[in-house]
């Protein structure tokens, strides 16, 4: 008798419960082995291997426990799924035909205990098309009802749940006023009409104490009691929450609560918040002119020339583009060059301090200097870059020239013959050119630019969680489990699980990391939805094709 090995896949969707010694993937699984115990007169065997996946949606793929459970039946280590239930598998109708084609390529099928029908014949498969179609229209159905009653509800002022606003306490489906809280909510609106600026709310508001409100979840986590930091304090000024009023999406209604701030008070505040934006953003475009215009140029010799586009929220991006795609607008199939401006005028400015920080910039600038005028002039040039550290100066840059692949740097020379004070016509010209490997890499809608011998940049995140990956494998060797750390940490097991990975990193890409020279799709929320490898070998390669 042909032997079918039987996988066993478990799924919930949330993280609630996961931590008790008995939990729902258990029970699962023990209603799985058991169905798999009951036809072994049929030459089923049960794989030692867990596919479990504690608290993801399935309305993804991105599943750790299924893509190995997958990679499985593609090796052929795998004859029949067995899960609980569909939905275990998959919620969604087209995640579902993804699956069955490569169930089907490896001639694998899959089983649900609890619905008696298998993917191993056609009919299962109709009937399971059907379930499945069915469950998703009945999904649709009820998303649209939730959020309709939702915005009728807000319409008529109700209060809708969700995280209770601090200076309020619930009250059925309206707010009450928390009087202790009420006043710091107060308080912060004073600060900010007696000083103008968040910042200096931020900065009155700690030597007050003034604190967030303490949160305890239904595991027992504590959260809050902390100061306010500028994104809670501009949050708390812009919620009309607070005069009153129930916001819905761009849309608000007046609410059935009692204000906290009076309204006109509250428009007024407004008002203020959004005059000192505009001050803010009419300085910083000052500030961030297109301080390269005119000086870059692309393989075709066209000039790039300023542009800018606005964001949903209003802010202004800048580009450097080729002139014709302004010129000739709406010609088909016309290529140039579209660079985000700010990340190129940063990178050309390291570039730039790059070539004259070289320990041989200044033997080589002058071809017939003595020993000591070289001496002299390094010391000028190393005044000049330390001058020139952490900020901007262009016009230094005669030319720049993009080509693809490459990007080619000029240093203007009677700018140079002024700084180290010799005649323009003593100048070397052709030590004042550098070319660079360059390369404009696309992650969805951003574009990112590669250059040599510029990094990437320091990604804090993803070294704070490098850092905790290290702490937390420390723990795990003294002996402690997951849920401990979790719980004393103050975050998800999941978590620590997704990150552990970091721990294990080989030195020379923790450095790279460290340095800001990462490749650029090498981030946290790359590692939460990839396992890296231990072997350091195998990381490196993996990691140079992000």
């Amino acid at each position: 008798m042909k032997k079918i090995r039987c996988a066993i896949y478990t799924r919930k969707s949330s993280e609630e419960g996961l931590e008790q010694e008995f939990n729902s993937l258990d029970a699962q699984r023990e209603a799985c082995a058991a169905y798999v115990a009951s036809q072994k007169h049929e030459g089923w065997v049960l794989l030692p291997e867990h596919y479990d996946d504690g608290g993801i949606s399935g309305g993804t793929l991105e599943r750790p426990a299924l893509k190995t459970l997958l990679n499985a039946i593609d090796a052929g280590k795998v004859d029949q799924i067995i899960v609980y239930k569909i939905d275990r598998l998959t919620r969604s109708l087209a995640d579902f035909s993804k699956i069955v084609d490569r169930l089907d390529a490896a001639g694998t099928s899959f089983v649900s205990v609890t619905q008696s029908f298998n993917t191993a014949t056609s009919m299962g498969r109709l009937t399971l098309n059907m379930l499945l179609s069915f469950a998703q229209f009945e999904r649709e159905v009820t998303a649209e009802r939730i959020r309709d009653k939702i915005a009728a509800s807000k319409r008529k002022g109700l209060w809708m749940g969700g995280n209770v606003p601090l200076g309020y306490d619930p009250d059925g489906r309206t707010l009450k006023i928390n009087q202790s809280e009420a006043k710091t909510i107060r308080t912060i609106f004073d600060l900010y009409e007696q000083h103008g600026t968040v910042r200096a709310v931020k900065e009155e508001a700690e030597v007050l104490d003034l604190r967030t409100r303490m949160r305890k979840t239904k595991a027992g986590k504590i959260s809050g009691g902390r100061n306010f930091d500028r994104g809670h304090i501009h949050h708390i000024l812009t919620n009309p929450i607070y005069a009153g009023c129930i916001r819905h999406g761009d849309k608000i209604y007046d609410g059935q609560h009692v204000a906290l701030i009076e309204p006109d008070r509250w428009e007024g505040t407004q008002a203020r918040l959004q005059n000192g934006a505009a001050r803010t953003r009419q300085k910083k475009s000052g500030l961030q002119s297109s301080l390269l215009c005119g000086k870059i140029f692309d393989e075709t010799g066209d000039r790039l020339t300023p542009s800018h586009s606005k964001t949903r929220k209003g802010a202004r991006l800048r580009y450097y583009i080729s002139h014709r795609l302004v010129a000739r607008s709406g010609e088909a199939n016309l290529d140039g060059w579209r660079l985000p401006a700010q990340e190129l005028e940063t990178k050309v400015s390291g570039l730039v301090q790059s070539m004259l920080s070289a320990p041989d910039f200044a033997v080589r600038i002058v071809s017939q200097a003595q020993a000591s005028e070289i001496g002299v002039m390094q010391s000028r040039l190393a005044t000049l870059t330390e001058t020139l550290r952490g900020t901007v100066d262009f016009d230094l840059v005669k030319r720049i020239d993009i080509e693809p692949g490459k990007i080619h740097v000029t240093i203007d020379d009677q700018r140079i013959a002024k700084a180290i004070e010799i005649a323009p016509d003593g100048i070397e010209t052709d030590v004042l050119a550098g070319s660079f490997a360059f390369q404009l890499r696309k992650r969805g809608v951003e574009s990112r630019l590669i250059i040599a011998g510029t990094p990437t940049g320091q990604d804090e995140r993803l070294i704070r969680n490098i850092a905790n990956a290290h702490r937390w494998f420390e723990q795990i060797k003294s002996g402690k489990t997951f849920v401990e750390i979790s719980k004393t940490e103050v975050t998800s097991k999941r978590r620590i699980q997704q990150m552990i990975d970091l721990a294990f990193l080989a030195p020379d890409i923790i450095r790279e990391v460290l340095e800001g020279k990462q490749p650029l799709g090498f981030t946290s929320d790359w590692c939460l939805r990839h396992s890296l490898p231990s072997n350091w070998k195998q990381q490196r390669e993996l990691i140079a094709t992000l």
